[in-house]
């Protein structure tokens, strides 16, 4: 699930080999220079090639409420996306100090859209912040800077969710923050996170806010709950609820609620999640969009995994960028199940079949005249 020790942030390759590239010549020549080379040697580089194949069936290809496998992933093969995290993680001393860096790099970077500049390329900064801790109490966590996915069960790095392709309630959750996030661990079952961001939450744009001076700000925050050993098979159980007030100009305040669980079952290695998202006025005053998801997931053995995600999504008219035809508002019912199995070592290998409908009677799929929508994928993930 996402939680604040969750965050990940990543740097473009020839940047890293840069820095490190320097530091070795550094030290090869014995230069008087410890200090960078020691902020260096505990800086660590990892990432990730996301590929896929995609077939849907039939002819055309319209689909909706999809992020980052939508129409132009379709029948097909795709690079989804390259990720760079460049990261020196706060360890345990008291005044700790560290930063996390991430870059997509590909057509998901055109997806996430996270421009400092409001346009779309190839290359998005997902993370970008500095990471400090004060000790107060457990110690007092700060994060300024980019940040990511406060809200929601799953992420925007699909071989960390349960499924390949993201659910419609991902698909309504803001992702970039620009700001600063506060986090504390009261204990082993309980910790807290707020956040004070610039109001382009909604738009995914980076050092984004208003035309005047004292530009408003949007407020976000998140509280997980660990059940603890005395809990029985019940131990382990997380959950998870959030909140984003978006200060959006004008009358227009979109408000985000996310509350999702996971809970162990009596059955070993079978895990049940639960997750619901609500947006009010993100399409216009008065609007409301909502998704429901439960997960059933299993390990079957410690190569093979199986997870089935059944979704209920309703809305405003528009919601889910379901076209307005003036008659219908949204209802929606999705079944995704995904089978992984790890045949090589660092490669995630996962195949994928998806089902969308539309309970309304609304025929938009397709070429514009069905009612639901299948596709299948195949997604090999390298992780380094």
């Amino acid at each position: 699930m996402k939680q604040v020790t969750h965050l990940n942030l990543r740097m473009a390759a020839l940047t890293a080999a840069g820095i490190i590239g320097i530091a070795s010549c550094l030290h090869a020549e014995e230069a008087p220079l410890n200090p960078v080379l020691t902020a260096v040697s505990s800086t660590t580089l990892s990432g990730f090639v996301d590929t896929s194949a995609t077939w849907a069936f039939g002819s055309g290809n319209n689909l909706y409420g999809r992020s980052y496998d939508g129409p132009n992933k379709q029948d097909g093969f795709n690079l989804n996306v390259v990720g760079l995290t460049l990261e020196k993680p706060l360890d345990e001393s008291r005044w700790a100090a560290g930063y996390r860096v991430q870059t997509f790099l590909g057509p998901d970077a055109v997806a996430l859209a996270s421009s400092s500049s409001f346009t779309s390329s190839d290359f998005a900064i997902k993370e970008a912040n500095v990471a400090l801790r004060a000790p107060i109490g457990n110690g007092l966590d700060f994060r300024l800077g980019v940040w990511t996915e406060l809200l929601g069960y799953e992420i925007s790095e699909s071989h960390l969710n349960p499924n390949y392709s993201r659910s419609w309630g991902f698909f309504l959750e803001p992702i970039i923050h620009t700001g600063l996030l506060t986090t504390y661990k009261f204990n082993d079952s309980v910790s807290a996170a707020i956040g004070v961001t610039d109001n382009g939450v909604f738009s995914n744009a980076i050092n984004s806010r208003g035309s005047t001076t004292e530009s408003k700000k949007s407020y976000t925050g998140l509280l997980t709950l660990t059940a603890p050993e005395s809990f029985g098979f019940l131990k382990g159980t997380v959950v998870n609820m959030s909140f984003l007030v978006t200060g959006a100009s004008g009358r227009m305040n979109p408000v985000n609620w996310y509350g999702g669980i996971t809970i162990p079952t009596p059955i070993k290695n079978l895990s049940i999640g639960i997750s619901d998202d609500y947006r009010a006025n993100g399409l216009f005053d008065g609007s409301h969009e909502n998704a429901a998801d439960v997960y059933l997931l299993y390990q079957a053995t410690d190569k093979l995994k199986f997870a089935n995600r059944l979704e209920y999504a309703t809305g405003s008219a528009g919601a889910l960028g379901v076209p307005v035809d003036g008659t219908h508002d949204v209802a929606l019912l999705g079944e995704t199940f995904t089978v992984d199995y790890s045949l090589w070592k660092n490669v995630v290998t996962r195949g994928e079949l998806r089902w969308d409908h539309s309970l309304t009677g609304q025929r938009m799929f397709g070429t514009g005249d069905k009612r639901d929508a299948v596709s299948l994928t195949l997604d090999v993930v390298y992780k380094f």
